[in-house]
């Protein structure tokens, strides 16, 4: 058998190797994304680049599809869903406390100073803690976080202080943690149903309301709101997550991939964020609102007490430690 012959003969035989276990170390897996927002949303977009970038890392063994506008279901049932296996991801926040209470902590009135504090939390000690919790309770696991829009006041006149708020009648969502943080502050607070808002601020029913700025424009409250008082009264996150179920199907390479992937739509989503806040506050600015500093640290300090009256006796320690941080 001559030289030539013999590496033919053991390239023939590498080839027919790969094509038998081929296919066994290299499993193709589609996932399916479920999620609340709609195409616009920097969340669906950074749900594309998740998909994009981890079909890249697995070389396409791995696709992602996305279903944006709840068409793959509500949250709770996609959670759900994740828990029985017959879904595998989802973007999903403090709807988790159902299952493992300091998921509450990703949305606690005042509890974050900025964004940057929020980050902090989030990727430090405190957010590994929550993490943990949601992936032995819930059974489902986090693998990036996106921020959202910090809530803001809009009223007809500039509020600073607290001592501005007495009397002011606002909505709020139906939410008691909300209800009482408001009153504790000297506002009339009432739960209305968010389709009522536009009309109870035009007909004077309401004089106030607090939402995320991409709401207040989409909404069109500059129609009927002049100012937006920057209380930034709720910072927060939400989580990118995985089923367990799923990942524990995945090798650790491919769990690799997936957290890659993930961090990279983080990445992403923060720039998406930051983008939208901008262009969100130019909108309104150009219909007419003006945008009020106020004194952060007098509100959060008059809100303190009613927070930590209405959050769970688990967290109580974390937000006390945040609010004195």
């Amino acid at each position: 058998m001559t030289f030539n012959t013999t590496l033919k003969s053991l390239a023939a035989a590498l080839v027919a190797a790969t094509m038998l276990t081929g296919p066994a170390l290299a499993q193709e897996k589609t996932l399916q994304l479920g999620h609340l927002a709609n195409e616009d949303n920097p969340w669906h977009k950074a749900s594309l680049k998740f998909a994009e970038e981890l079909s890249s890392l697995t070389d396409g063994r791995i696709t992602v599809e996305v279903f944006p506008n709840e068409s793959l279901g509500k949250e709770i049932d996609l959670i759900n869903g994740m828990q029985l296996g017959t879904v595998d991801m989802t973007i999903t926040g403090e709807s988790l406390q159902n299952w493992a209470p300091m998921a509450a902590l990703l949305a606690v009135p005042y509890a974050y100073r900025s964004i940057e504090h929020m980050d902090e939390v989030a990727s430090g000690e405190i957010g590994d803690a929550i993490e943990a919790e949601i992936i032995e309770r819930a059974q489902i696991r986090p693998i990036a976080y996106f921020a959202r829009g910090p809530r803001e006041l809009t009223s007809n006149r500039p509020i600073t202080t607290p001592a501005d708020l007495q009397g002011l009648k606002m909505r709020v969502p139906n939410v008691p943690l909300f209800v009482d943080v408001w009153s504790a502050l000297g506002a009339q607070p009432g739960p209305m149903a968010f389709s009522e808002v536009f009309t109870s601020l035009q007909n004077g029913t309401i004089e106030a309301q607090e939402n995320p700025l991409a709401l207040i424009r989409s909404a069109s409250f500059n129609e009927v709101q002049s100012h937006v008082n920057l209380t930034d009264h709720v910072r927060s996150w939400i989580y990118l997550t995985i089923s367990e179920l799923t990942w524990s199907q995945l090798s650790e390479e491919d769990q690799a991939a997936v957290m890659e992937a993930a961090s990279r739509a983080q990445e992403y989503e923060r720039g998406l964020f930051e983008q939208s806040l901008a262009d969100d506050r130019a909108y309104l600015e150009e219909h007419g609102m003006t945008f009020v500093e106020v004194d952060g640290a007098a509100f959060q300090a008059a809100a303190k007490d009613a927070v930590l009256a209405n959050v769970n006796d688990e967290i109580k320690p974390i937000v006390e430690q945040l609010f004195g941080e």
